[in-house]
């Protein structure tokens, strides 16, 4: 089993995706923290030294070597990973894997990354009153590719636990 957690920035992919992890007994995977091993820097150092295209580029060859291995996992996408590169169709032609869409609702998302903006380099400097515009135009332009997904799962106002329950549902 491979399952695959894509969605927006801070709607819960790492989070649950560990101890969703630990439930399923298989390896987690976070693709960011995968490249940023691989290519020996930070995805920040790598757009801001070699570009947005050289890191989409990199993104697409190591997603599809972790989905051409034998290997179980899970593994948590960078929120535009589905967006670039036919990466969704390449999710979706695989027969060993399931893609889960963790949909959050604006306010949600804001929420979390006002709670959170020093560790998301993309937003920090986005004044709060600037962010929901921000986040609303990017769900806008990602939702076809998120919405692509074989299984949705809403997370707003729900516990952790919650979400990992229903997401094992959905894979048996």
């Amino acid at each position: 089993m491979k399952l695959v957690l894509l969605g927006y920035m801070a709607s819960g992919k790492s989070t649950i995706g560990k101890l969703l992890s630990e439930k399923l007994f298989v390896p987690f995977i976070d693709l960011d923290e995968y490249i940023e091993f691989k290519e020996n820097s930070s995805i920040t150092t790598i757009f801001k030294e070699k570009g947005e295209i050289y890191f989409r580029n990199i993104e697409h060859r190591y997603l599809k070597e972790l989905i051409h291995t034998e290997e179980q996992f899970v593994l948590s996408l960078g929120g535009g990973t589905p967006c670039y590169a036919n990466n969704m169709e390449l999710i979706l032609k695989s027969d060993h894997i399931t893609a889960m869409y963790l949909q959050a609702s604006i306010p949600t998302i804001v929420e979390r990354l006002i709670a959170g903006k020093d560790k998301r380099p993309l937003v920090k400097e986005l004044g709060d009153e600037k962010l929901t515009e921000y986040v609303a135009k990017h769900l806008f332009e990602r939702r076809f590719f998120y919405e692509q997904a074989h299984h949705k799962v809403v997370i707003d106002h729900k516990k952790i636990d919650a979400i990992i329950t229903e997401i094992r549902m959905l894979l048996h």
